[in-house]
């Protein structure tokens, strides 16, 4: 009995540490493609005396940040990091080589490297130097917060977040298009947070068309935009659109295809904002697979999805989507002639239906967001 308390104890101990790490490396989020956003934790005697995430690429690895901060008290100390560390040389040194040379006792590990250039040999490499090495602390959570980085390591494309606000009869507007406001300022403001935290947001140029929407990032510290990608087959956004003409840092890019018309496509090129990828056709729409694959080539690991039913349906169809995050407001619209999350018909059979797994819920006021894991694109 005593065994099994002493433990669970300890095991509560080592999840409090890896969670301290999983907060650090939450500051990483959206800034360290093509890097994973990591966190790490020194800890003496039951006591943090060491923390270090990893800012963006170019800079130190979160390990490295956090043996500086621990500095002499690393000998025989434990390190916690989100990741397996690094033994490979890249634009730093082996974060493995750091942490042996730091003489660090043992090693506590949230999920091994996906990239499978490099999975496994960090650990291999800790224990043949005789450090102790625990894989999978608090496991889940942190493949939910590297799973852009897995999504991008392992197909080549990022990582696709739909989003929206739905009443809770299941609409995204009335009838007549109107949607401002179904979800609550908390909701709203909220979004504006994930956006500082992804590296894309993607509309239809529907959206645009009726929405004239800017998708910037209004926080009321210092927020950072997402590229904006705005899905438009035969290039109908107005030259005069306002997301054509942000103060911004972060670019547009414009998604069409050959159907678009060549003059309107030198026109956008003259803007010093935006960029237009001309890509394949797939039933006279942009090839969205195509798309994703060009994106995750610029290096983009996660793009959140705030397009209208048809965008929204054509990544259904495609079995594109890998998270889902969904709004949801006390409010009925009724009738069947509002404006669903998906256009076009749905599945006719349950077991064919999209399903969430590791759902997580989280209330804004009244409102509450659903968000959850697409079964299909969950690691084995």
């Amino acid at each position: 009995m005593f065994l099994s308390s002493h433990n669970d104890h300890a095991e509560c101990c080592h999840s409090a540490f890896m969670r301290q790490a999983l907060e650090l490396a939450r500051q990483g989020v959206g800034r360290t493609a093509p890097n994973p956003a990591v966190g790490s934790v020194v800890v003496v005697d039951g006591q943090v005396v060491g923390r270090g995430f990893h800012p963006q690429a170019g800079q130190p690895h979160a390990e490295i940040f956090a043996l500086r901060d621990a500095g002499d008290l690393c000998k025989g100390a434990d390190i916690y990091v989100t990741l397996e560390p690094c033994s490979h040389q890249g634009k730093t040194g082996p974060c493995c080589e750091a942490i042996i040379a730091a003489q660090i006792s043992r090693v506590f590990v949230g999920v091994e490297d996906p990239n499978p250039l490099v999975s496994g040999r960090g650990l291999e490499r800790l224990r043949s130097a005789g450090i102790e090495v625990t894989v999978g602390v608090c496991a889940q959570e942190c493949r939910h917060l590297l799973a852009p980085f897995v999504k991008h390591i392992t197909t080549g494309k990022p990582l696709v977040i739909l989003k929206a606000g739905l009443t809770l009869d299941g609409f995204l507007a009335t009838s007549t298009g109107d949607s401002q406001w179904i979800t609550n300022e908390k909701s709203r403001q909220h979004v504006h947070h994930v956006r500082d935290r992804v590296d894309a947001i993607m509309v239809g140029v529907g959206t645009v068309l009726q929405d004239d929407p800017r998708l910037t990032t209004r926080l009321s510290h210092a927020g950072r935009d997402p590229i904006r990608i705005v899905v438009d087959s035969q290039l109908r956004i107005p030259l005069d659109a306002t997301i054509l003409h942000l103060d911004s840092s972060a670019k547009t890019f414009i998604a069409t295809t050959g159907l678009a018309s060549h003059d309107k496509i030198e026109q956008l090129k003259e803007n010093p904002t935006v960029e237009v990828l001309v890509l394949p056709c797939d039933d006279n729409q942009v090839d969205l697979e195509s798309l994703l694959i060009k994106l995750g080539e610029k290096n983009i690991q996660s793009v959140l999805v705030e397009g209208g039913a048809i965008l929204n349906r054509s990544l259904f169809v495609k079995k594109l989507i890998d998270r889902v995050m969904i709004y949801l407001a006390p409010k009925l619209i009724g009738g069947n002639d509002a404006k669903g999350l998906f256009a076009g018909k749905g599945v006719t059979k349950l077991s064919e239906a999209l399903e969430l797994k590791e759902v997580r819920t989280q209330n804004f006021g009244d409102d509450i967001l659903f968000e959850g894991e697409v079964v299909s694109c969950l690691p084995v």
